[in-house]
């Protein structure tokens, strides 16, 4: 007679070990929060080897989009401007738009999220802006992308209408 066969080993948080799809393959890169009111900067990535698939940049205004829909859930947004650019030789999508924390008006940020592809995925950086200062850090932060370096992430002439 066969000895029963060996129980299955169980994995504690078995979520944890599935593999990541779609949305899931978004990774926040960086946050950095400073002041009173706090101004804050998130860098976020979706590389193209856990998303599936790639993505070109006919492809950024509907992602853009999609990472600015997501700040509709915690924060009332109005005057929403889009853009477009080129830093080297990549596109970038940029949206700018006034926002209060929900039931928080009192509290006005200018936030900004700026999107371009890159060889090995898509990132994208956001800023909700508590002053001026602030939002010119975050426009003028130099940075490199796929090996060229651009003085600013946001030039400029990045929106037709500068009224934010």
């Amino acid at each position: 007679m066969a000895p029963p066969p060996a129980p299955k080993p169980t994995v504690p948080f078995p979520d944890a070990v599935t593999t990541k799809k779609g949305d899931a393959c978004v990774e926040v890169v960086l946050t950095a929060k400073h002041g009173t009111p706090a101004s804050v900067v998130v860098v976020t990535a979706l590389p193209f080897a856990c998303y599936g698939q790639t993505l070109n940049s006919g492809d950024l205004g509907n992602f853009g989009a999609g990472a600015a829909e997501g700040l509709k859930q915690t924060f009332e947004i109005t005057g929403a401007v889009q853009g477009g650019y080129t830093l080297g030789s990549h596109a970038v999508w940029i949206e700018r738009a006034k926002g209060t924390p929900k039931g928080h008006p009192e509290n006005p940020f200018t936030f900004e999220i700026a999107c371009t592809v890159l060889a090995k995925g898509a990132v994208c950086w956001m800023t909700m802006a508590a002053d001026a200062a602030s939002l010119q850090a975050f426009e003028k932060a130099p940075v490199t992308l796929d090996g060229e370096r651009s003085t600013a992430l946001v030039p400029a002439n990045a929106f037709l209408h500068n009224s934010l």
